[in-house]
C-alpha cells in the first residue's frame, strides 16, 4: 500500500501530519494523525453542550492519549482505545458504532442477550446524532493537543467550555514523562496529619492527651490548634499558636461592628495580642485567654466568661461598688452584637493575629489594618533586644 503524509496547520491550533493509507489490492483505507508537536505543559479538557445539527459538523483533532465521554449515555472511548484522527462528533459516534457492530455476528452466535443489549445501545448512539435532545461532549486529553474547534473564534464559544490543567503523576507516566520524585515534604506530612502526644490535665492532673494540628488560614498564614481533652474530669481546652516567626511589624487590626453578621467573623489572636473595646472602656491586655482561634461572638463570649467566673471580681471577695459595675460592664458587653455599634480593636506587636475581611480579596470598608514599627518596650516585652541571630557564631567562636 501507499502513506501519504501532509504538515498542515489548525486556525486557532497548531500543527500536526495527516497520514492516509490506501491498498489497490483489498481496497483498504485508513487516517490518522499525530502532533507535529511537542506535549504541552498542561493537559486540556474541552466540554461541549451539543444542541444542534451544527455542532455534530465541528472538527475534532483526538489524540491517542485522548478519551472522549458522553455522560447522558455514560459512553467513554478510553485512552489509547483507538489512533488519533481529524473528525467530526458525528464522525467519532460513527467510528465508535463501527466498532461495536464489528464483532456482533459473533455475540449474536454465543451471547443473544449481550448482543441485544449492544444493539439497543448502538440506537442511542445513532439517536444523538438527530440531536433530538441535547447532550454533552467531553474530550480529556492529558498531553494537551487535543482540539474542538471553535466557529464563532476568535470570539468566545458559550457553548464550548475549556480548561487546562496540571497533569497528575499518574497521567505523566502514562505519557512517558519522566515524573520528579520529591522526597515527602514534612511540613506537607503535618498539614494531613493530625498529631497526639501524651500529657497531663491542667485541672485535675491526671493523664491526657493533646491533640495538635496544622492548618492554613485563608489569605494569612499557618497556624498550630493544640486541644486537650481529659476523660478523668471532662475538662476541654483548647490553645492556638503561630506557625510562623514573628513579623518584622506590629499590627493593629479595627473593625466597626455595624451588623449582627460581622459576630461570625473568624478571628486569630495569638497570645500577645491585646484586644480593646473603646466604647466600654474596655481593655483585654495580651497574654489574657493564651491563643484562640474563635469567632467575634465566641471571642466575646470567653472574655464575658473570664469576668464572671473570676472570684475576686464576682465572687465572695468582691465588694458591692465593683460587682455593680462589673454586672453593667457585663450587660453592655451582651449587647455588642451588631444591633450596638462599637469598635473592636486587635493590637498584636508580633503581628501573628487575624481577624477575617469577609470580601477578600477585595477592601473590607468596615475593617483597618495598620502596620507600625514596634516601640522599644515592645521589642523588650517580646524578648526580642537581646535576640541576635546574625553574626553570632564567629563572636561565640573567638570567646572560646
Amino acid at each position: 500500500g501507499v502513506t501519504r503524509l501532509l504538515l498542515t496547520r489548525i486556525p486557532f491550533f497548531k500543527e500536526i501530519i495527516v497520514s492516509s493509507f490506501s491498498c489497490d489490492s483489498c481496497s483498504w483505507s485508513n487516517t490518522e494523525i499525530q502532533s507535529a508537536g511537542r506535549i504541552q505543559e498542561q493537559g486540556v479538557r474541552y466540554v461541549l453542550a451539543v444542541t444542534s445539527r451544527q455542532d455534530m459538523n465541528r472538527e475534532v483533532v483526538k489524540t491517542d492519549c485522548a478519551s472522549a465521554r458522553i455522560p447522558e449515555l455514560d459512553f467513554e472511548i478510553p485512552a489509547f482505545s483507538q489512533k488519533g484522527v481529524l473528525t467530526t462528533i458525528e464522525g467519532i459516534i460513527d467510528r465508535a458504532v463501527a466498532g461495536l457492530e464489528q464483532d456482533q455476528p459473533t455475540r449474536r452466535a454465543t451471547d443473544g442477550e449481550v448482543a441485544r443489549k449492544i444493539d439497543e445501545f448502538i440506537g442511542k448512539l445513532r439517536q444523538l446524532k438527530e440531536v433530538n435532545s441535547p447532550f454533552t461532549f467531553i474530550l480529556d486529553d492529558p498531553s494537551g493537543n487535543s482540539f474542538v474547534e471553535n466557529p464563532h473564534a476568535p470570539q468566545r464559544d458559550e457553548a464550548l467550555a475549556v480548561t487546562h490543567y496540571r497533569r497528575s503523576p499518574q497521567q505523566s507516566a502514562m505519557l512517558g514523562l519522566e515524573v520528579d520524585v520529591k522526597p515527602p515534604d514534612a511540613a506537607e506530612d503535618l498539614r494531613d496529619e493530625v498529631l497526639q502526644f501524651n500529657t497531663n490535665c491542667p485541672e485535675c492532673n491526671a493523664p491526657a492527651s493533646t491533640n495538635m494540628k496544622l492548618v492554613q488560614i485563608p489569605h494569612f498564614k499557618e497556624v498550630i490548634i493544640m486541644a486537650t481533652n481529659c476523660d478523668s474530669c471532662g475538662h476541654r481546652t483548647n490553645e492556638v499558636k503561630s506557625g510562623g516567626a514573628i513579623e518584622s511589624q506590629g499590627t493593629r487590626i479595627t473593625l466597626r461592628i455595624t451588623d449582627p453578621s460581622d459576630m461570625t467573623r473568624d478571628i486569630l489572636k495569638s497570645e500577645t495580642c491585646s484586644v480593646e473595646i473603646p466604647e466600654l472602656e474596655f481593655e483585654l491586655g495580651m497574654g489574657a485567654l493564651g491563643g484562640k482561634f474563635t469567632t467575634l461572638e465566641g471571642l466575646l463570649k470567653d472574655i464575658r466568661d473570664l469576668v464572671e467566673k473570676n472570684p475576686f471580681t464576682l465572687g465572695d471577695s468582691s465588694t458591692p461598688s465593683r460587682t455593680g459595675k462589673l454586672q453593667e460592664f457585663i450587660g453592655k458587653l451582651q449587647e455588642v452584637n451588631g444591633k450596638t455599634k462599637a469598635h473592636f480593636i486587635m493590637d498584636d506587636p508580633a503581628g501573628n493575629s487575624y481577624l477575617q475581611n469577609v470580601y477578600a480579596p477585595e477592601e473590607d470598608p468596615e475593617l483597618s489594618v495598620q502596620h507600625y514599627e514596634r516601640t522599644f518596650e515592645q521589642n523588650e516585652e517580646l524578648g526580642l533586644n537581646d535576640m541576635k541571630t546574625e553574626g553570632y557564631e564567629p563572636e561565640a567562636a573567638s570567646g572560646r
